[in-house]
């Protein structure tokens, strides 16, 4: 593990290499210095260029001009005026990004069924766009080391659930990310002004599924933990076999996906594969600059491998509200998501509401509330039989409250110092195995790209 958190830091002083620059609305400092002297270059020029940072009036851009930067998980989509931390250089007809975050973690928690754990929560995303033909060509990938930094298949959250780990299913316990988040390719067209036909595809990808993931979501990004729903919301974010077509007229998006349905196993770095046997769709409405709302559904075929044959239609609805404003930026995502299980007709919903608020450059908040429904498999050993179809079992609260500092450490690396504190609600019947008011604590170490393009 020390090895694995060692190659966080170098991948993180590489990004202070020169030729990355911090991007503020498409263009680098320099780019920008050089432009005012009359010096300029056509690598600059183009740099200064990127899709969608000067589009429509001044200070805002189109809902196509956003989609163009895909800069979200997968094709999903954040308010227009949503920061995204990255570098950007030119490379000849190419402009590449990089974006991403790691995290180191010191993380308590309280009562029999809490634990103790230091590990790391990370991803890298890098990607490469051109223009192509009569549109343009996005390539993409994103990789994440939690198979090396979350020792034991897992880290401690009390009352998460979902996936496996030696066999039995993840309780109490997030399980870590694939090596291989993502492995895509973009090809946008624009039909005219108002007017965008997409296509997303590859063998690691993101169908047309929910907000965008947790982990990229502006609202949680200094919170290190995965949301309790988040195998009610978002967990299709890494899916196998991927294929999404979207058409975008003005501020209204529709999508379909075909991809396959089984969730990752247990072998974290491998690339898993199946046939197209689930699908999903989803509509997205971007009203202004500041919002962005989407329902979606989807049918997974035997999502989880701990019960296999059992189906389930999953639909979230989600709304999104980003507002920038002088040396800040405030994020919140309010999310519902729900799984029906077609096979015992069982109903499981999630209801999530999350703020995360930059102020005076460099100080964050940030919050997060969840009432959940969770499965007869909290129960772990306790569950009779076991591998027993699902059942619901109670509701739980989970009231979570952050705060870190930015610091100066690493050139175009902002990195925070700070911590959580996670209190949780549950049923008296859960008191005699989860104590009576759970806890858990967490200080952080963050680090991210320094530069922003909004």
């Amino acid at each position: 593990m020390r090895a694995s958190l060692l190659l966080i830091l170098a991948l993180l002083f590489a990004l202070a290499e020169p030729g990355w620059g911090a991007s503020a609305g498409g263009c680098s400092q320099a780019d920008r210095q050089m432009s005012r002297m009359g010096k300029s270059t056509p690598d600059s020029r183009q740099h200064c260029r990127m899709p969608g940072m000067h589009a429509g009036k001044a200070g805002e851009k189109t809902l196509i001009a956003t989609i163009l930067q895909h800069t979200d998980s997968g094709t999903s989509m954040q308010p227009a005026s949503t920061p995204v931390p990255m570098l950007m250089t030119a490379a000849g007809k190419w402009r590449v990004m990089f974006h991403g975050e790691a995290i180191l973690n010191e993380l308590q928690q309280s009562g029999p069924r809490g634990g103790d754990k230091f590990f790391s929560t990370n991803w890298f995303m890098p990607m490469a766009q051109r223009d192509l033909g009569p549109g343009q060509l996005t390539l993409r990938t994103m990789i994440s080391l939690e198979p090396a930094t979350v020792t034991e298949r897992r880290y401690p959250e009390l009352f998460q659930q979902g996936e496996t780990a030696f066999g039995r299913p993840v309780v109490d316990g997030q399980h870590p990310h694939d090596f291989l988040m993502e492995l895509a390719a973009f090809y946008d067209v624009k039909l005219g002004e108002h007017t965008l036909v997409s296509f997303y595809g590859g063998p690691v990808g993101d169908p047309a599924m929910g907000p965008t993931a947790y982990p990229h979501r502006a609202s949680a990004a200094e919170n290190p933990m995965a949301a309790l729903g988040h195998h009610l919301e978002d967990s299709t974010h890494i899916a196998d076999d991927v294929i999404t077509g979207g058409l975008t007229y003005r501020a209204l998006r529709f999508e379909v996906s075909g991809f396959h349905g089984r969730e990752p196993d247990e072998d974290r770095w491998d690339m898993d594969a199946g046939k197209i046997d689930s699908w999903s769709t989803r509509v997205t409405v971007s009203p202004a600059q500041n919002w962005s709302l989407q329902y979606s559904i989807a049918h997974l075929t035997s999502p989880e491998a701990i019960h296999p044959g059992e189906d389930v239609r999953r639909m979230t609805a989600s709304v999104m509200y980003n507002r920038p404003f002088a040396r800040g930026n405030w994020a919140t995502t309010l999310l519902w998501g729900r799984n029906s299980d077609l096979n015992g007709y069982q109903v499981f919903n999630g209801y999530l509401a999350e703020s995360t608020l930059h102020f005076l450059g460099r100080n964050n908040v940030w919050g997060r509330v969840e009432n959940v429904d969770r499965t007869s498999d909290l129960l772990g050993a306790a569950a009779e039989p076991p591998n027993a179809p699902e059942r619901f079992l109670a509701r739980v609260q989970a009231y979570t409250a952050g705060y870190d500092r930015e610091f100066s450490w690493l050139p175009r690396v902002s990195t925070a110092l700070g911590g959580q504190v996670t209190f949780y609600g549950k049923p008296a019947f859960l008191t005699p195995i989860y104590v009576a008011h759970p806890v858990g604590v967490a200080i952080l170490l963050r680090f991210r790209p320094a530069g922003h393009m909004h």
